[in-house]
């Protein structure tokens, strides 16, 4: 096992993909290099003048404007704006000496061969013997790249190709080299998982490696199908959105983002570089595709490609006449019969049955991949669950092609390539005669695969550091309800996992939550509260809350509303210790649920937040009490007291929600010092586990009640509603948002008491519960509920 530690690296290119990555490995503490060449002409101009502070600062400016330009994108680059100051910029000129001190030098210039191995070339004189050294590359062979270095450079060297944006998409690529040591590759592989928080994969030397090969087969026959089968541009993102679990860029707006002339580029590559590929002539750019280039109709770089914004209008080319046109919505059946199914792995047998265009389109599309999938088997990987990783992580897929032909079903699939004139590869035949229906399998919650070379279900590697919950929750379940399965993680640690929509929380979330303490209490250690969808809880159900208040059913609604506290209050002070593990979207409901654990492990993309002001009230399930506990756990002798307690008040009424979870400590919704962060979400769930068995283990004590909360009464709600005023008087705010902005005050203040008093939990919790009951019968506030109901979007009237 390599024993290396990376503590510094070197990237090599600050362009959008440079820089990137610069800004991930910042993100996870490691000190950035970042240096690039010289423009031919600057460097021109300099030569004739000595090598001043001030020349070096000018030769650097190409990368600082670089990495600004990408701190400045959106999303961002950076989990936290100070982990910025962990790159260093420089130049291959000034700088390139430097690289001897790293642990690690990556290669990302522009995509040409001869400028690459001219870089390798002056590098590997300053470069120590050992460092690890690797290219970015998305297509050039790897073997070509280090053919002329040393010994030592090429037992050390690799590709590692990753996916624009660095920090967003998981795949990380591992190419090996002719002589890669096999150490490096187990390096890179779990550093990649452990580390970057990637799903690693080792790819072969072929063109466009795993994920372009697959993704731009996908598109390019997308390209194709698109006017033989009659539809649109519209028509095609609908079936290839997530209705079948892909991004909502789906397929012609994703090319918008990326770029008409990158997709080019690569699948050009595979053109050239892939004489033998039985879909070979799929790669030929169809006469649309070379008109759109020809017109620099590149996407959102140029201002316009598939889509076109003009004013507030968004228009759609239509490919017939190549003119834009206003955009049509997109209806089908099919779609229809997939509305009652939420998860999606099990649409793709209705979709495929369609009886209309969309059943045609899904019918050709599926046999199409299944076949082509099939037979990259072995080209470009030997185990076809690589394929699947790929997707998953590159393209943004919720199931990789194979575990889509499982759904519809091995032989189903094999149906639909006949109908089409195609064939699997021999293989999946082969699997088929030895008795293994299916590519994939699950026992004793692990994933298997079917080996082609050993003719059996095999172990997916690399799985032991996780809990997959799909692979458990059948066996392992303990208690269901409709709104939670209560699962048994082994080692006395139980796991609540929420399976409502969005993952709201209502009365049958409220009651699994408490019916899962109630078990840990009596048979377990400890509880987690976490699951494995595409956000941990979006919040309360406010459609519930809509309709109480509509029919002005007050007794019920503070029943509610109690329950819903009352269950925050049994996270913080049960006989076990409580572990949150939030991820994605964590607002409102799903951030007070988190702020009344014990300890939070929270994927690094989570967007946590109390927002309850975008829907007309103020947190009721004890965010507002929580808050004000913080706030005042803060206050040192001397200190401004109403500064800090504004401070919380603010990351209320401004509904702030941190853009990663490190931002997260910024707004006290996470604390430093008790809870965690985990970059791989895919290890969360055993990080949470392993920290709630370290606390039982390490004798757990059942907190006591707090009762010496400090508040500051009417010298706090006196600035606070003088400030509200204030706002509604420069238009600010409106009239309604600052009647819910003094009913927070007047909770956070604990009320209008003459002088700082120490009050309990309960005291606050009644104070904001009455404030949300009383907001609730506001006319404004149930037309900001409705909306956000119909739209999505919140409302300010």
């Amino acid at each position: 096992m390599d024993k290396r530690r990376i503590k510094k690296i070197a990237v090599i290119g600050s362009g959008i993909m440079g820089s990137g990555i610069a800004c991930h490995f910042a993100n996870i503490g490691v000190d950035v290099l970042l240096l690039d060449i010289i423009p031919r002409e600057l460097n021109d101009a300099e030569k004739s003048k000595g090598l001043t502070l001030e020349n070096k600062v000018v030769r650097n400016r190409l990368v600082n404007d670089s990495l600004t330009a990408s701190l400045k994108s959106k999303p961002s680059p950076i989990y936290h704006p100070s982990f910025a100051k962990r790159i260093t910029v420089g130049n291959l000129e000034d700088d390139i000496a430097k690289v001897k001190d790293v642990d690690w030098i990556m290669e990302v210039v522009v995509e040409r061969l001869d400028i690459k191995k001219l870089v390798f070339e002056k590098l590997e004189k300053h470069r120590t013997p050992g460092t690890l050294i690797t290219s970015n590359t998305s297509g050039i062979p790897i073997h070509f790249m280090s053919e002329d270095r040393s010994e030592d450079f090429q037992k050390h060297f690799c590709g590692t190709h990753f996916f624009n944006p660095a920090r967003y998409l998981k795949l990380f690529e591992i190419i090996p080299g002719p002589k890669t040591d096999a150490l490096v590759l187990e390096f890179l592989n779990g550093y990649g998982e452990q580390f970057l928080g990637k799903t690693s994969v080792v790819a072969k030397d072929t063109p466009a490696f795993i994920g372009n090969r697959i993704g731009i087969f996908g598109i390019q026959s997308l390209f194709h199908q698109v006017k033989a089968l009659g539809l649109t541009v519209e028509e095609i993102d609908k079936l290839t959105g997530p209705v079948i679990g892909r991004p909502k860029s789906a397929t012609f707006r994703t090319v918008d983002v990326v770029g008409l002339d990158t997709l080019v580029h690569v699948s050009n590559g595979i053109y050239d570089n892939c004489p033998n590929d039985e879909a070979h002539e799929l790669f030929k750019l169809p006469d649309f595709i070379n008109t759109m280039m020809e017109n620099k109709w590149l996407g959102s770089k140029t201002g316009q490609g598939f889509y076109k914004k003009e004013g507030k209008e968004i228009k759609v080319l239509d490919l017939n006449t190549l003119e834009y046109r206003e955009s049509k919505k997109a209806n089908f059946a099919t779609l229809e019969l997939t509305k009652t199914i939420d998860k999606v792995i099990d649409r793709f047998k209705v979709l495929v049955s369609g009886k209309d265009k969309a059943g045609d389109f899904y019918r050709k599309n599926f046999a199409d991949m299944f076949a082509y999938v099939s037979n990259r088997i072995p080209e470009i990987s030997d185990e076809f669950y690589k394929i699947d990783d790929a997707m998953k992580a590159g393209f943004g897929w919720e199931h990789g092609p194979f575990q889509i032909w499982d759904a519809i079903g091995v032989e189903k699939g094999i149906e639909l390539m006949k109908a089409e004139g195609k064939q699997p590869a021999a293989w999946v035949n082969d699997m088929l005669a030895s008795g293994n229906s299916t590519f994939y399998s699950i026992k004793n919650g692990a994933t298997y695969f079917y080996d082609i070379a050993k003719k059996s279900q095999e172990k997916i590697p690399g799985q032991d550091a996780f809990i997959i919950l799909d692979n458990i929750r059948k066996s392992k379940e303990v208690f269901k309800n409709s709104g939670v399965v209560i699962e048994d993680l082994g080692d006395g640690i139980l796991n609540c996992e929420f399976q409502s929509k969005m993952n709201t929380i209502g009365g049958d979330v409220l009651a699994g939550l408490n019916k899962a303490i109630d078990l840990a209490e009596k048979n377990f250690e400890g509880l987690v509260v976490g699951n494995q969808a595409a956000n941990f809880s979006v919040g309360a159900n406010i459609g519930m809350i809509f309709m109480m208040a509509a029919e002005q059913e007050y007794d019920e609604l503070n029943m509610a509303i109690k329950y819903f506290q009352d269950t925050m209050m049994r996270m913080r002070y049960s006989a076990i210790p409580t572990i949150s593990a939030p991820h994605g979207m964590a607002l409102g409901g799903g951030c007070e649920l988190s702020l009344h654990a014990d300890k939070v492990v929270a994927a690094a993309e989570t967007y946590m937040g109390l927002v309850e002001f975008g829907v007309g009230v103020i947190p009721g399930g004890g965010g507002s009490k929580e808050m004000a506990l913080r706030a005042q756990d803060l206050f040192r002798k001397g200190d401004v007291e109403l500064n800090i307690l504004q401070e919380y008040f603010l990351t209320i009424g401004m509904a702030k929600v941190s853009t990663s979870a490190y931002e997260a400590f910024d707004l006290g919704v996470l604390q430093k010092g008790k809870d965690i962060v985990v970059v791989n979400k895919d290890r969360q769930i055993a990080v949470a586990k392993a920290h709630a068995k370290l606390m039982a283990d390490a004798g757990y004590t059942q907190p006591v009640k707090r009762n010496d909360i400090k508040v500051l009464g009417k010298q706090a709600l006196g600035m606070f509603l003088v400030g509200t005023d204030s706002m509604k008087d420069s238009k600010y705010i409106s009239e309604h948002d600052m009647k819910i902005a003094n009913k927070l005050a007047y909770v956070m203040a604990g009320g209008d008491l003459s002088e700082p008093t120490l009050v309990n939990e309960q005291y606050l919790l009644d104070l904001e519960r009455e404030a949300f009951l009383s907001l609730c019968t506001e006319r404004k506030t149930l037309e900001r509920i409705q909306h956000m109901l119909k739209t999505g979007k919140p409302l300010r009237n």
